[in-house]
């Protein structure tokens, strides 16, 4: 298959892989059946690999709402996207924001909040995706003099890619998401990064419910459920003591790979830091 170089993330993303693809690319399989990605956000590697045979996935409801209305409704989303443009301003930025504060979202319909999500993350703060206690996002205005909120070119092209009818767009729990991966399918699993730090309160999530230590070891048994099932796993995440453990059965097919984070809601969390590449597979045979 012929790549486009036009399929690109449409979206920035906290944790976004753009960076680290030469190293993630140097260590996937060479060959795989079907690409699942549960934690699909910017979907960095997915846009790379550009595998027809995929199924994607988030939790976040918004995000896949994004995905599906770039493949369904693709002109549409493009005119407001560029009414978006048009009136953007810091006063209009928080009248769109606050859609989930007074109810107007509930009367929107999917492909008004796409368009409302990729114009808060083209001129939200950082490309900072962030909800408060009751699920409402709360970025503030970033103030960028041409902030790209419409990129029709590229929205074609990523349109064109989600029409294969051989990718799946899933809106669930990540478990649920690879239940039918079988032997010799490739999962890239790119979840919520354990904290930098032991505190409670550093960031490592995007849902309402965040990513604590339980659903961290709850993905790695579903690692452990994939590796005895023949699928190849890899996987990506904070380099720190509590993940090198609880991977250690791994450590022979684990590398450290520098990165350098820009987005972030703690200035602790930006710059650079060492991610982990974690591989149930002999990397070096692949």
């Amino acid at each position: 298959m012929t790549k486009n170089p036009m399929v690109k993330p449409v979206l920035k993303w906290a944790g976004g892989k753009r960076q680290l693809m030469p190293q993630i690319l140097e260590y996937i399989p060479k060959k795989f059946g079907r690409y699942y990605e549960p934690f699909v956000g910017g979907g960095a590697l997915f846009f790379e690999l550009q595998n027809s045979k995929s199924t994607i996935n988030d939790f976040n409801t918004e995000l896949i709402l994004t995905y599906k209305s770039i493949r369904d409704n693709l002109d549409q989303l493009v005119q407001l996207l560029k009414q978006h443009e048009q009136n953007n301003s810091s006063e209009y930025y928080y009248e769109i924001r606050e859609w989930d504060r007074n109810g107007i979202i509930d009367n929107k319909n999917n492909v008004e909040r796409a368009a409302r999500f990729i114009y808060l993350n083209k001129t939200g703060f950082n490309g900072l995706f962030r909800v408060n206690s009751q699920n409402q996002m709360n970025t503030p205005y970033g103030r960028y003099k041409n902030p790209a909120i419409v990129n029709a070119e590229i929205l074609t092209a990523v349109s064109e890619f989600l029409n294969d009818p051989k990718v799946e767009i899933l809106n669930g729990d990540f478990e649920e998401a690879v239940k039918n991966a079988k032997r010799g399918d490739f999962v890239y699993f790119d979840p919520p990064y354990a904290p930098l730090v032991d505190d409670k309160k550093s960031f490592v999530g995007y849902t309402l419910n965040g990513f604590d230590a339980k659903e961290q070891e709850r993905l790695r048994d579903l690692f452990n459920t994939l590796t005895n099932k023949g699928v190849k796993v890899m996987l990506s995440n904070s380099s720190v003591p509590y993940i090198h453990d609880i991977y250690s059965e791994y450590k022979d097919t684990t590398v450290v790979v520098p990165a350098k984070r820009s987005i972030n809601s703690k200035s602790s969390g930006r710059g650079k830091v060492d991610e982990v590449l974690i591989m149930n597979y002999d990397y070096l045979k692949e």
